[in-house]
């Protein structure tokens, strides 16, 4: 009984990494493509030398808050990659837990013959 529960434990473990990874992976697309679109906003009039459309973009409380967007996403991109990393940690101690967990079977079968 007790390592049929390991093993749901482990195969519980082994499904939650592999959501984790993914949703990462969603969340760092998004992340980069928000960001981009951000720095594009905040750079534009400089770059174009066109300070006003409808709005005047040289406004400094809208490239506050455009910054601050763009703040937001880096923040946004930290938390997938550090989201990432813990999903690849996890799955490689899943890995090696599974490694050794056949290490053993075989030196408890080699010692019962």
């Amino acid at each position: 009984m007790f390592v049929e529960a390991h093993e749901e434990f482990v195969q519980h473990i082994e499904a939650g990494q592999r959501r984790i990874r993914s949703l990462s992976i969603v969340t760092l697309v998004v992340a980069l493509l928000l960001s981009a679109s951000y720095l594009v906003q905040i750079l534009y009039p400089f770059a174009l030398g066109q300070s006003a459309v409808t709005v005047n973009l040289t406004d400094p409380t809208l490239l506050a808050f455009e910054f601050a967007l763009f703040l937001l996403t880096v923040a946004w991109i930290v938390v997938g990659l550090r989201n990432y990393q813990f999903a690849n940690r996890l799955g490689k101690m899943v890995k090696d837990a599974r490694a050794a967990e056949r290490e053993l079977e075989k030196e408890l079968d080699s010692q019962s013959q």
